[in-house]
């Protein structure tokens, strides 16, 4: 009667193990592919990012929202030349500087305008070429080897009770399915930041015909900010990887399976949330609002 009920448990435990190994096979694949793709993403310029979506948001900007800077360029001129002669006494003061000063400055105002696109471009090309150098020193770290900082799986199922390997598998199973979530939540980070870029070019020239004045200024200083902070945010992805994989890295001392598992399953929740901040972090670093 013993050695029945031994068979019988030594077989659920073999049907545990392999289910354990199962869920265990591929588990962080999804989520370390997202996280090795992390450097080639934040490192892409909008331009090379999609083509399609960049030659629209192009036209976009050419040929809809130029025009209405353009208004807009137009009013905050005269606002300010009505402003600069009636602030010295209605032209009893008034010198003939002040007119060659506006004029160069509504030809400045004109000139960003007509080339705020290629403006925008540039500043994400700077920021692209810190992000692509912060990538080269990472290099070959964003891609971690689970298996191997799991260690020998099976010798350590093999020395676990029935009781323990259930739940083992209770935990694989609940990681099996959040692991994908996780892998979602790295792909919307770095997709939301590149529409986001899309959206913050396609409608620069507007405030850039304000930059000019000095009451209404703040809005393209704000608008220029906000494109660095975009920029820089690409950065602190990188950094947030970096620790990552670092972390990771180091689960292989890991007491035992569960808390390797647990460890891999906790830093990978923390990547996730470390990048949903790093927006609100490059734009308070900037003051960008």
């Amino acid at each position: 009667m013993l050695n029945i009920l031994d068979t019988i448990q030594e077989w659920i435990m073999s049907i545990l193990r392999e289910c354990i190994i199962g869920n265990l096979d591929g588990m962080f694949d999804q989520i370390n592919t997202e996280v090795g793709g992390i450097a080639a993403n934040v490192g892409t310029t909008p331009a090379a990012w999609n083509a399609g979506v960049f030659s629209m948001i192009r036209n976009l900007s050419d040929n809809v929202v130029v025009p209405i800077a353009g208004i807009v360029l137009t009013f905050v001129a005269c606002y300010e030349l009505i402003n600069m002669i009636i602030e010295r006494n209605n032209f009893h003061d008034f010198e003939t500087f002040a007119i060659y000063k506006w004029i160069f400055k509504t030809f400045v105002a004109v000139y960003l305008v007509s080339h705020t696109f290629d403006i925008t471009m540039a500043i994400f090309e700077l920021a692209q070429m810190i992000v692509q150098r912060s990538a080269g020193i990472i290099t070959g770290t964003t891609s971690v080897d689970f298996a191997a900082a799991l260690g020998d799986v099976s010798a350590q199922l093999d020395a676990m009770g029935i009781g323990e390997l259930f739940g083992l598998l209770v935990e694989t199973m609940l990681l099996k399915i959040t692991m994908p979530i996780l892998s979602l939540c790295v792909m919307l980070v770095l997709v939301g930041r590149m529409i986001e870029i899309y959206i913050y070019c396609s409608v620069g020239a507007i405030p850039f015909a304000t930059m000019t004045n000095r009451e209404w200024g703040q809005m393209g200083n704000n608008y220029l900010r906000g494109l660095a902070a975009l920029g820089l945010q690409g950065f602190f992805v990188m950094i947030c990887v970096a620790i990552y994989s670092v972390l990771v890295g180091q689960i292989g001392s890991a007491a035992n399976l569960h808390l390797a598992i647990w460890q891999c399953a906790g830093y990978t929740v923390l990547l996730c949330f470390s990048l949903f901040k790093t927006g609100a972090v490059s734009k308070s670093l900037l003051n960008a609002h």
